[in-house]
């Protein structure tokens, strides 16, 4: 089908060790349009052995071929190269995005293609002058590190932000030399098989990136098959806690990217009339899909109501409605289910005590689709499921603090550390207390991370980094290797 001239067709081929081969099964995902609740293409979904294949190309492709081989700079070049061929397909890839989960065009573009291209264009450039190597003097030897590539790499990715996602994996693996096997969402396949267009067009080496999409199955089979050498994942925690265990009993290096329940500190000398507005995407990004999501406004005790009052008049303001539509500013949920899981949160609020001070419930003007209007839940204890648990929807909860301690106490009192931000117009003060909250990343006066710094989070939001040297370091292993000073005393 064709809509606004980017063509949404069905697939029926696996990407495979450099070309396009038939899944060993005739199952299928269905992709489901969020937006007319209609089977939007088909693809093929997955199976352990259709694993099996992936993992072997890629482990031929890391044992014999040349991409290891090759000088960092010249694995920077063909990721400069699909840096090239990804924008030129940006059109296709944010349309594609936009049908497959709801995200509003105007956040596809920048948010899931724009910011996707500039990471990888960001590993390209790391690649030209990390130390993959380093000489040491060591007591009894000259000493040298080599930074190897760990292997063949496992990438699992979410359905909500699935190109960057699979970017953020795909970028440092290939840098470091890794091949790569990986497994879009079920709900969010189509994307990757334009990237797969566009790594041919690159020219990367056959076998080096392989893509399967499937369900649980097969990630399990992924994340336990004895070709793997290291798994990334992006997604829940619960599955992140499964796969963490797993990895855990093959002692396979693991790193987890996971939900968040961030806070967005409001000092008591916050500008509101600027605040507020520059706050509303870091809420309702995405519709609120997205794990970095500034859920929880916490609000000075003695400017409370104006800040309910001002964050739901902003909120009620945006336009809900056809994602492909760049006016809209919040689009459809990505399925029912999900759907159904916030739904059961607007409930679970009202039933906790929390007054809606904005939406609550399904838009009247769009009865077809997932759609749920942008709610915003005032007078909201920390300790209620709505401030504890991540909805993933567009739900923010303004909660009230006594003091900067206080706020600090609030925003750390949650199993998650993966975001954050601090908005006041004394930017010491405000620095001041961003040091003291328990996170991956914060950003005062904004929200943002840096490509050139590790972005992940602490306690339930995940192990480990992506992006920065940290996030390359990540994908090689250390090794030392000794040339002994035979003049030493330990020789003689």
């Amino acid at each position: 089908m064709r809509r606004n001239s980017v063509v949404v067709a069905d697939r029926s081929e696996f990407f495979i060790g450099g070309g396009w081969v038939r899944p060993s099964t005739s199952d299928v995902i269905e992709v489901i349009s969020p937006i007319t609740e209609k089977v939007l293409a088909v693809a093929p979904a997955g199976s352990t052995a259709d694993i099996d294949a992936a993992v072997a190309a890629a482990r031929t492709a890391f044992a014999s071929g040349p991409w290891p081989r090759m000088t960092a700079a010249e694995r920077a070049d063909v990721l400069d190269r699909l840096v090239a061929a990804i924008a030129e397909r940006s059109a296709d890839f944010a349309m594609t995005i936009t049908e497959e989960n709801g995200s509003p065009l105007a956040f596809s573009e920048l948010g899931q293609v724009g910011l996707a291209t500039m990471a990888l264009a960001y590993f390209a450039a790391l690649a030209r002058h990390f130390a993959f190597e380093e000489e040491r003097e060591g007591l009894m030897s000259r000493a040298r590190v080599i930074r190897s590539p760990v292997g063949v790499v496992g990438a699992i990715v979410p359905w909500n932000i699935p190109l960057l996602s699979i970017v953020m994996k795909l970028g440092p693996a290939l840098a470091a030399g890794c091949t790569v096997v990986v497994k879009p969402s079920p709900e969010t396949p189509l994307d990757s098989y334009i990237l797969a267009e566009c790594l041919l067009q690159a020219g990367i080496p056959d076998g080096v990136v392989n893509i399967v999409p499937g369900g649980r199955e097969t990630g399990e089979h992924l994340v336990s098959h004895p070709g793997v050498d290291k798994i990334s994942f992006t997604g829940s925690v619960t599955a992140g806690q499964q796969i963490g265990a797993r990895c855990g009993r093959l002692l396979r290096p693991v790193t987890l990217e996971l939900g968040g329940k961030s806070a967005a500190v409001l000092c008591e000398d916050v500008d509101l009339s600027a605040t507020i507005p520059a706050l509303i995407p870091s809420i309702m990004g995405n519709n609120g899909q997205m794990c970095v999501a500034q859920t929880r406004v916490l609000a000075p005790r003695a400017r409370y109501h104006d800040v309910v009052e001002a964050l739901a008049a902003e909120v009620s303001a945006l336009s809900i409605g056809d994602p492909r539509d760049k006016a809209t500013d919040v689009g459809p949920l990505v399925s029912q289910r999900q759907r159904d899981r916030v739904e059961s949160y607007l409930r679970l609020g009202r039933s906790e005590g929390a007054r809606v001070a904005a939406g609550g419930g399904r838009p009247d003007a769009s009865p077809i689709g997932w759609f749920i209007e942008p709610t915003v839940f005032a007078d909201v204890d920390n300790g209620m499921r709505i401030a504890q648990e991540e909805i993933f929807g567009p739900v923010v909860a303004v909660i009230p603090y006594e003091s900067s301690a206080d706020a600090v106490r609030i925003a750390n009192d949650s199993v998650y550390g993966l975001s954050g931000s601090v908005w006041g117009t004394d930017i010491d003060q405000a620095t001041a207390i961003a040091r003291q909250v328990r996170t991956g990343t914060i950003t005062v006066n904004g929200f943002a991370f840096e490509f050139n710094c590790p972005f992940g989070g602490v306690k339930s939001s995940g192990i480990g980094r992506e992006f920065g040297p940290e996030g390359l370091s990540a994908f090689l292993e250390d090794k030392t290797l000794c040339v002994a000073n035979t003049t030493s005393a330990i020789y003689t």
